[in-house]
Formats: structure tokens, sequence, C-alpha cells
């Protein structure tokens, strides 16, 4: 099925672009594909869609929900405000996504944490991992707990979360905490990936080839 969209473009998306709105026709609409034939289309949104978010019908969409036909969608780059960047998808992650997110001029360390699927655990080899999310309260809940690292310590942070079923060594969060010095970069990045594992509503479920197990309820 062909579907036609009409695409808004705003700020650094649409200096990418050179255009603030265009027509498309996609054989298959979901926010990823939507992605990809973007990114097929304007080469120079390679630097800048990663940290946008998309808005179909005005609603923010996440990579693995439909797109209608007929369907307004906007390109929303990141607010200046400077919020942290926190977000939960169903993407292969970059690490660089998060670093580009909080590098700045003024910040001259920047630490990262990447977290990636094991091939065993407790000598149980790993088939995969299952990731769930209760979504908007997990991207509400991440976004809370970077302003207050970032208050405390004065780093900027981002955090950025994959779900669904991912094989052993693919990524299943990356962060980067960015400061005018080491030390602040550090402590932000520890208790970034200390406190999602303690509060955001994101669950694990460990799949191993003699059975499976909730991480957190017990074998």
């Amino acid at each position: 099925m062909v579907v036609s969209l009409t695409v808004l473009y705003f700020a650094a998306a649409r200096e990418a672009t050179g255009a603030a709105r265009e027509t498309l026709e996609l054989a298959t609409a979901t926010v990823a594909d939507l992605r990809r034939a973007l990114l097929e289309r304007h080469p120079a949104l390679a630097r800048v869609l990663p940290r946008c978010r998309l808005a179909v019908n005005q609603e923010l969409a996440e990579d693995g929900d439909a797109v209608p036909d007929g369907a307004e969608v906007a390109i929303i780059p990141p607010v200046s405000g400077g919020a942290p960047v926190c977000r939960i998808v169903e993407r292969p992650l970059v690490l660089a996504d998060a670093v580009e997110a909080v590098r700045a001029p003024s910040r001259g360390a920047v630490v990262t944490f990447q977290g990636d699927v094991r091939a065993e655990t407790k000598t149980r080899k790993v088939v995969r991992l299952e990731y769930e999310a209760y979504l908007p309260m997990a991207e509400r809940t991440l976004a809370r707990l970077a302003a207050e690292i970032e208050r405390e310590h004065g780093a900027a942070v981002a955090i950025i979360h994959r779900v669904g079923h991912l094989a052993p060594g693919e990524a299943a969060v990356v962060i980067a905490c960015a400061a005018p010095h080491r030390t602040p970069a550090f402590r932000a990045c520890e208790a970034a990936i200390e406190r999602l594992k303690s509060e955001a509503p994101i669950w694990k479920r460990e799949v191993f080839e003699d059975g499976t197990t909730w991480v957190g309820l017990g074998p």
C-alpha cells in the first residue's frame, strides 16, 4: 500500500533539507520507514535526524508506530531550552547520538557508558534479551532523573534506551554526560545508569537455551 504524507521541517531540519514542507509517497509507512526514506532523500539530515522527534498528526510517535495515509508528519529538532535528551527507541543504538546531544564548547569532558547484551549470565548461555517499557512514564522518568543529575553534578545528560528483542553484543542503553571538567562528568554518568536501573519502568527478560527469567524476580 502506498501512502501519501506531508512532512514539515523546522529549525535545523529545515536548513538541512532546504524546505519547510514537502509531500512524499511511501510503499510502507512506519516512523522507522519514514526516517530511512528521509535520509535517502536528504543526506544532509544525517547529523540532525537522529536527535529529532517525529510527530504524526500532532502526536509524538515512536519508530514502530504506523503512519496513516494523508498524515501530517513534523520533524522536531531538540528545543532551545536544552532539556535532557532521554528516549526509548526500538532501533539499534549509536553511542555518537548521545555524545552529540551533550557536546558543547564549554564542556571539555565527555564521559560515556554503553551497556551491551552479555552472551552468558552465571554460566547460562543467553539467546536474547527482551526489553519492554511503560513508554510515556519511562521517558518522563528518564528526563526527570537526567535533570536532577544535571543540577546535582553540573553535567549535561543524554540517555537512550532500546526496547524489543536484543541479541548478545547489541547495545541496550547508551549514556553520555558532558561537563567542564572530568569529575562531574564521571559522577553524572555513574549516577545516570544506577538511577535508570532502579527507577525507570523498563523490564528485562533473559531468554536462555534452557528457560527464561524476568530480571529482578528470581529464577
